[in-house]
């Protein structure tokens, strides 16, 4: 019989402002106002400490990334004390000089680091240049106990791939989280902006449903051009969608924020319903490991099909 008990976890929806000190004393509102509301463990947005500079690529912009444990996870740091609450917060990652990663970094209620996940997926789009800025990740796929219960942090890009959500539900996470930052190419959202959007939430709702576990994915709000300290991108930049939601081991959405508005989403992990889903959709007994060997190859051509057992 299930013995683990429920937890409430919260996303924080926000607008980023060109002034990346402004946007981590917000967020760090945004994590006490989470936490009045119930929440125990709280996501922040992808790169939450400045509009989405990836719109360009810059060289100087290097210069907002920062080492962990740094400025930001000393200022969470005291919420998470203050508040007695885990967060989890996406950074812009100084390693080393040259060496940078988008990395979520996660803060228990006595606000020392408790894990680190570097993205793993690095996207290379128009206005999404991460390339140029990240080093794709190297910790690899990773759950992890929290004061409440055990959960996995991937990154918005990760969130296209059913492999990293898989991994870090074999971990033993009951709640896989997503900080993203997503929107829309102005002049492409009145012909594909409801799809893209629909294809987005579609997709990590199927990683719930196939894991039997909940997928939990906060983003940003607002019209962005990149803008850092008054240094912007020209043009009509992107349109963060939004959007921010929870899903249950069945897929249903049981959280929903607004396309155009800062908000905090509440729901609550139910231990037992979660055992009563996996229960009846048993996909975690089901799975042939031993037919999975071909997925390790890029592309199965002629050139791979000897390796195929």
């Amino acid at each position: 019989m299930p013995t683990s008990l429920n937890f409430r976890i919260g996303l924080v929806q926000m607008h980023c402002t060109p002034d990346p000190d402004e946007n981590l004393e917000l967020a760090a509102e945004w994590v006490r106002k989470a936490a009045r509301e119930g929440a125990q463990v709280i996501c922040l947005p992808e790169l939450f400490r400045a509009q989405y500079f990836c719109q360009r690529e810059d060289i100087a912009l290097f210069d907002l990334a920062e080492p962990i444990p740094g400025p930001s996870t000393e200022r969470l740091a005291v919420v998470a004390r203050e508040e007695k609450v885990t967060i989890i917060a996406s950074l812009f990652e100084r390693r080393a000089a040259g060496l940078y990663h988008n990395t979520a970094v996660t803060l228990g209620p006595d606000g020392q680091i408790t894990s680190m996940y570097r993205k793993m997926h690095i996207p290379d789009d128009p206005l999404y240049y991460e390339k140029f800025y990240f080093t794709p990740g190297d910790l690899g796929y990773r759950a992890f106990d929290t004061a409440v219960g055990r959960v996995g942090t991937l990154v918005c890009w990760d969130q296209w791939y059913p492999e990293g959500a898989r991994i870090t539900a074999l971990q033993g996470a009951n709640v896989l989280f997503y900080p993203t930052a997503i929107g829309w190419h102005p002049y492409e959202k009145a012909e594909h902006g409801a799809a893209q959007y629909d294809a987005w939430q579609t997709i990590q709702r199927s990683h719930a449903i196939a894991n039997g576990v909940y997928v939990a994915a906060p983003n940003r709000v607002g019209i962005e051009h990149g803008d850092i300290r008054g240094n912007r991108v020209d043009g009509p930049g992107l349109e963060f969608w939004g959007g921010s939601f929870i899903a249950d081991p069945f897929g249903r959405v049981i959280a929903k924020a607004s396309h155009d508005k800062e908000e905090v989403l509440i729901a609550e992990v139910d231990m037992k319903g979660m055992e009563e889903q996996r229960r009846n959709w048993p996909f975690l007994r089901d799975r042939r490991i031993d037919s999975y060997q071909p997925i390790v190859h890029r592309f199965l051509d002629a050139s791979t099909l000897g390796d195929v057992k």
